[in-house]
């Protein structure tokens, strides 16, 4: 198995680099109702893209699938799923959902027109998840950990994955049959929490797809599209051969896995000087 690979981008030469080395999906973020607010303290990419920019990546791309987030749902809703499938979206995600009647609204107006991603960033779209998964039209479901952590009032997103709160809803979609992702995951031997220990947690959960983030390749670190494609090579290449390494992984190192990240994440939650209950 290889993971699905996600990458936000609006700039057409870095979507034409991520689709030649391999990454299934080129995400256009258009979500800009409540960001803002909601990450305002948080050191993450608030994205400006717009129709344009889906008007214009659909043009370029020949392999990878365009997928767009809109806004969560709101009044304008319908018309911005119009706009976005005759923009050329192959697919739509639907972010920061809590009821059944927002997800059912939202598949049942684009209506299999294109596929959807559910994107599960609410503690309240996880109480209403048992309902959800028994949408006729449901596609594919995607857990955001930065919202979702907030909504959980927890202090550092990863303690998602050493609490039990993804581990339970991989369990809950995988017997469901529906495809799933959680997070998103930076350049092999880096991040806060490693990378190869995110990557091998999503191979015990049996997730199949994941974002690349900010700090699996970025743009403003290289002084050419040239140099950015030499980065970006390099990057997948370790990604892809360390993910084959999983492969022969045993139980045994699963739960090695998932103990040493607990140790990481309680002790960066115990220096955040946060203590939960």
């Amino acid at each position: 198995m290889a993971l699905t690979l996600m990458y936000i981008t609006n700039n057409p030469d870095i979507a034409k680099v991520a689709e030649e080395h391999g990454v299934e999906r080129i995400w256009v973020d258009l979500e800009i109702l409540g960001k803002e607010e909601r990450q305002k303290n948080m050191d993450c990419v608030k994205s400006h893209h717009t129709l344009n920019d889906v008007k214009i990546i659909s043009k370029i791309l020949k392999k990878s699938e365009l997928m767009v987030r809109i806004n969560p749902w709101n009044k304008d809703s319908v018309n911005e799923i119009e706009n976005v499938i005759s923009a050329g979206a192959k697919r739509i995600m639907l972010p920061m959902w809590k009821t059944f009647e927002e997800v059912d609204t939202f598949l049942s107006t684009v209506k299999n027109r294109v596929p959807t991603t559910l994107l599960l960033e609410t503690k309240e779209a996880v109480e209403c998840l048992d309902d959800v998964i028994k949408h006729p039209l449901l596609d594919e479901i995607h857990i955001g950990l930065n919202d979702l952590h907030l909504s959980y009032n927890l202090s550092f997103m990863f303690e998602l994955l050493t609490n039990g709160t993804v581990e339970t809803i991989c369990r809950k979609l995988h017997k469901a049959g529906i495809p799933y992702g959680f997070g998103g995951i930076a350049q092999i031997g880096t991040g806060q929490l490693p990378a190869e220990m995110i990557m091998t947690e999503h191979y015990r959960l049996k997730s199949t797809r994941v974002i690349l983030s900010r700090g699996f390749c970025k743009r403003e670190d290289t002084d050419s599209i040239q140099n950015f494609e030499k980065n970006f090579a390099n990057n997948m290449l370790q990604f892809r051969e360390y993910e084959s390494k999983i492969d022969n992984l045993s139980t045994a190192d699963y739960v090695n896995n998932i103990n040493e990240m607990k140790s990481i994440v309680d002790e960066i939650v115990e220096k955040q000087g946060v203590c939960h209950v």
